[in-house]
Order: C-alpha cells, then sequence, then structure tokens
C-alpha cells in the first residue's frame, strides 16, 4: 500500500493498493470479501454477485461529433449523452469514496509496445484486481516508475447500481465508454469480464483508424512460425483448439493482425471452466493454482475441491490466469502473419463439411456471417437446431459496421497470402438429434492436415451451393466424414436441410447488403434450383 494519489479524479480516499503482490490481494479478499476462498489447489474463489455474465444491453457508447460517423449505432452500441455519462461518472466516483480502500491496476494492453494502450483500473474489490493483472500485461517496475499517465481509466463503480430513472437507462446496470474522455464507468454490475471487454471494444474503435484489424480469436505459433488465428463463437473449440501441443499458444481472445504480424492485446486467459476436466483440456485444468482467479464455481465447503460440473450459480464458470501459466506460450505474445485462419463452427444441422477451404471473398462472406448453430433446448420438443449469427465471430465488442473489419480482413488475407478455412465441429451423418457430433480426434487432425500443409496435393470437390472447395482425403480421417451428404441415409432430408440452412445465411446477410462490397455479397451460398422449385 503506497501513498498513490487519485485526487485528480475526485478521489479522497487514502489507503490505496496499487499493483500489489498476488499474496495481498489474496489477504485482502479472504479478510474483507464475502464467499471468498481458497480452492484445494490454491485458487481465489470468488462470486461476483447477481450478475454472473456481461450485460450487453445495457453498455453504452458516448456520442461525439469525432467518432459519431465512425459508430455503427444500434442494438449494439447504444448512443448516451453527454450529460447522462457525467451523471454516472459522478455516481461511481461517489461511491468510490464512500470505500475505505481502493485498488488501483496500471498495466498494458497489447504486446506489441507500437499499439499499446496504458490503462488504469481504479477498482473496490480486491477480486478485481486480481482479475485485472491477470488478464493485462503487468509493467516491471521500471515501466511502473515511468507509467505516467494512462491512456485509458476505468472507475469500476459497480458494487453501487445505475439510477434507472436517469434518462437512457435501461435497468440498474450501465457500462458506458467514452471514448473522447477516454473513460469507462461501471455501475451495477461486478462481473469481471465487463472490465475486460470494456478494454477490448477500445482497442476494436481505435485499431482500424492504424489500418490494424482487431479480432476475436485464439491464436498459435509452430515450430516453423506459421501462425494460425481460429475464430469461432462459444462452444466451436476456440479455446481447446488452440492449446495445440505441438503449437505455441499467442493467446486464447483477443488480437490484432498489423502491418509487422500477430500481437495478443491481453496477458491472460478467461477460459471457461463449465465440465472442465484434465483429460479434455490439460492445459486450462493444469492452470488453474495460486494466482487463477476461478469465478462463480462451486465447492465442497470441506475440502474446497471444485466441482466443475455444478452449475447451480451460473453456466459461465470462469478462470483467470496469467498466460505464462500456460506450459507451450509464445511470450512475448507477438508473432508473423496468419498463413492459415480458420473460422470455426458448432453446425448442429449437420449440413457443413467438417473441413472446406474458402476464398478470400468467401472468408469475408463467413467472417461477416459470424455462423454457428445451437443445439435447441427441449422445451416443448423443440428439437430443431437455432442458427446463431454474431458478426465478425464477436459483434458485441465491433465499433464499426462490420464491412470495417471484414475489409481489413480481406486485405491483409490477400496482401500475406494467407489461406482461409471453415471447420465444422458440429454433427454428421444427420442433424442433432440423427446424427452425432463429429469426433474431435478427427477435427484436430483435419487442423493437424492444414498446418502440415497435407491439403496442398489433395484433390477437392465445390459444395454446389457454398462455393467452397471440400478436400477429398484427410490423414487419419476417413474419407466418408469429409462429404457431408455421403453420411446422411437420408439424402433428400439431407437436401432440404441444407436449402434452410442456405436460406438462414441469405436472411441474416440481407441486414448488411446495402454497407457490403459486392463481391462479398456475391460469395455467399446460393438456393438450389432443384430444391427452391
Amino acid at each position: 500500500m503506497g501513498t498513490f494519489d487519485l485526487t485528480k479524479y475526485g478521489i479522497e480516499v487514502k489507503e490505496i493498493h496499487r499493483n500489489s503482490s498476488v499474496p495481498v490481494l489474496y489477504e485482502l479478499g479472504l479478510r474483507l470479501e464475502e464467499g471468498t476462498a481458497i480452492s484445494d489447489v490454491g485458487a481465489l474463489l470468488v462470486y461476483s454477485g447477481e450478475k454472473t455474465g456481461r450485460s450487453p444491453k445495457d453498455k453504452r457508447v458516448v456520442r461525439h461529433p469525432d467518432s459519431e460517423k465512425n459508430i455503427d449505432w444500434g442494438p449494439i452500441n447504444i448512443g448516451l449523452d453527454e450529460h447522462t455519462y457525467m451523471v454516472n461518472r459522478e455516481r461511481a466516483l461517489d461511491y468510490l469514496n464512500t470505500r475505505p480502500r481502493i485498488y488501483v491496476v496500471d498495466a498494458f494492453a497489447g504486446w506489441d509496445p507500437k499499439y499499446r494502450l496504458k490503462v488504469r483500473i481504479i477498482c473496490t474489490r480486491a477480486y478485481h484486481a486480481l482479475f485485472m493483472q491477470n488478464m493485462l500485461i503487468m509493467p516491471t517496475a521500471a515501466e511502473l516508475e515511468q507509467f505516467g499517465e494512462p491512456d485509458y481509466v476505468i472507475f469500476n463503480g459497480g458494487g453501487f447500481p445505475a439510477n434507472r430513472y436517469t434518462s437512457e437507462m435501461t435497468s440498474k446496470t450501465s457500462v458506458d465508454v467514452n471514448l473522447e474522455a477516454k473513460e469507462v464507468v461501471i455501475l451495477g454490475t461486478q462481473y469481471a469480464g465487463e472490465m475486460k471487454k470494456g478494454i477490448f471494444s477500445i482497442m476494436n474503435y481505435l485499431m482500424p483508424l492504424e489500418e490494424v484489424l482487431p479480432m476475436h480469436c485464439s491464436a498459435n505459433v509452430g515450430e516453423e512460425g506459421d501462425v494460425s488465428i481460429l475464430f469461432g463463437l462459444s462452444g466451436t473449440g476456440k479455446t481447446t483448439l488452440s492449446a495445440d501441443p505441438k503449437r505455441k499458444l499467442i493467446g486464447d481472445d483477443e488480437h490484432c493482425w498489423t502491418d509487422d504480424g500477430t500481437f495478443n492485446i491481453e496477458g491472460g486467459c478467461y477460459a471457461k471452466a463449465i465440465n472442465l476436466s484434465e483429460e479434455n483440456e490439460p492445459d486450462i485444468y493444469n492452470a488453474i493454482r495460486f494466482g487463477t482467479v476461478l469465478e462463480n464455481v462451486v465447492y465442497d465447503k470441506k475440502t474446497r475441491k471444485v466441482d466443475y460440473t455444478d452449475t447451480s450459480i451460473t453456466q459461465n464458470t470462469r478462470a483467470s490466469y496469467p498466460i505464462n501459466f500456460i506450459d507451450n506460450v509464445q511470450i512475448p505474445c507477438v508473432a508473423g502473419h496468419p498463413e492459415n485462419i480458420i473460422f470455426l463452427t458448432c453446425d448442429a444441422f449437420g449440413v457443413l463439411p467438417p473441413v472446406s477451404k474458402l476464398t478470400p471473398e468467401q472468408a469475408s462472406y463467413h467472417f461477416i456471417s459470424g455462423y454457428t448453430a445451437k443445439v435447441a433446448g427441449t422445451e416443448m420438443g423443440i428439437t430443431e437446431p437455432q442458427a446463431t449469427f454474431s458478426a465478425c465471430f464477436g459483434a458485441a465488442f465491433m465499433m464499426w459496421h462490420p464491412n470495417r473489419y471484414a475489409e481489413l480482413l480481406a486485405e491483409k488475407i490477400k496482401k500475406h497470402n494467407a489461406t482461409a478455412w471453415l471447420v465444422n465441429t458440429g454433427w454428421t451423418g444427420g442433424a442433432h438429434g440423427v446424427g452425432s457430433r463429429i469426433k474431435l480426434k478427427y477435427t484436430r487432425a483435419m487442423i493437424d492436415a492444414i498446418h502440415n500443409g497435407d491439403f496442398d496435393n489433395v484433390s477437392f470437390v465445390k459444395d454446389e451451393e457454398f462455393g467452397f472447395m471440400i478436400p477429398e482425403s484427410c490423414p487419419n480421417v476417413p474419407s466418408e466424414v469429409l462429404i457431408p451428404r455421403n453420411t446422411w441415409e437420408d439424402k433428400e432430408k439431407y437436401e432440404q436441410v441444407k436449402d434452410k440452412l442456405v436460406a438462414l445465411f441469405n436472411e441474416n446477410f440481407k441486414k448488411f447488403e446495402k454497407d457490403v462490397n459486392g463481391e462479398i455479397v456475391d460469395a455467399g451460398p446460393k438456393r438450389s434450383l432443384s430444391v427452391e422449385s
């Protein structure tokens, strides 16, 4: 605890803990924060309170003439006026001033010094401080001494609600990003992920201004220095497949592609802990130790052993740890240009091939679409899969129109001669309920084949509707698995379900068409005449 001064923000609290050591944060959390405990392997067990996930409907961006024309306003980027922002900021500061102690984290976002941001987190819980020390890149003692003024400040007053009667507020929760003031204000949620994603949203705004592509993806690098990036929505296998014993992890969630190569924005990983097991995800399982934050998990009160299958608090249980808790990792988390871009989708319709090759235009189309299909809930006998589309595989954090990111991607793919692939980790032999999930060992074999260049010399067949190219053979994968139609017993049903999926893609893309380059629009799937008639 130092005599660090926050009076310039109007914060008068005397006890301030800046960049504290892990043991100090453990002691303070255990002593002062209700429900905090230590697990049997030394992780810090914490509760985020009522909110156990992000509150996307409560995220606001302050409207300002300087940035207004760049932002894709709508249900994701909801506008806020300056006055209301100041009301919320004042409310957060008033709350911070009522606390006996404050935690400050001064650290970096972005491993490339050319693009990194200096970020200051001001918060009221040891849990939040440790979480952000895990998720950001911590400065050395010398760097901290030279830190100076931060580029962005997050005022986390999440223990105190927003006032619902304030204009433009929809609930007691509000997460407000002010690009011109270079601040984020959090009220009414103690879910730590809001801070992490607040910084990601800022990077998503700033980077395209410098022709850098920010990406919601994982990345790894092979022994030859070949980089792969993996995009995919929740449940598609992004974290599992990027943790590859034959390759070094660059990062699991947030990256940028610059003229020099790829860098990770974060200093840590924020992994889902639901059903975590040593057998299926050894890297993550072994990263849980002293210094790791385990959020909202259920544990045995006597032994402090965590039950990862228990989702009675939330399905969104999480582990946050520094990236160097993973054994096979590239530090600093910077590498060259991606050679392979892999879009992961979990197609519960069982229509998309387990692996296919895309043109740059098709890559942009699938990037803007951001498709996966979830298995439907069992209510009222609904058995049909539900298609989900999230632009750029991370719509919730994108500040510009998706086309801005898609054009940057297409440009970089062409310039650096990268190859784009669509990998389906979902169903084969029929839709969910009839077919079965593609075996993880087959998916791993296909990703290995991409990395080893095994598809360079095999024959491909073109999919008539989607237009992508499907390899006819792959090492360690039975060839009949590769062509979806061959795996279905009912071929007519396959054509019907496929036509339905094409229609869903087309319908979803309508909202982007007027702002998207014509070549990208044309790269989408076409309905086959035989089914339409």
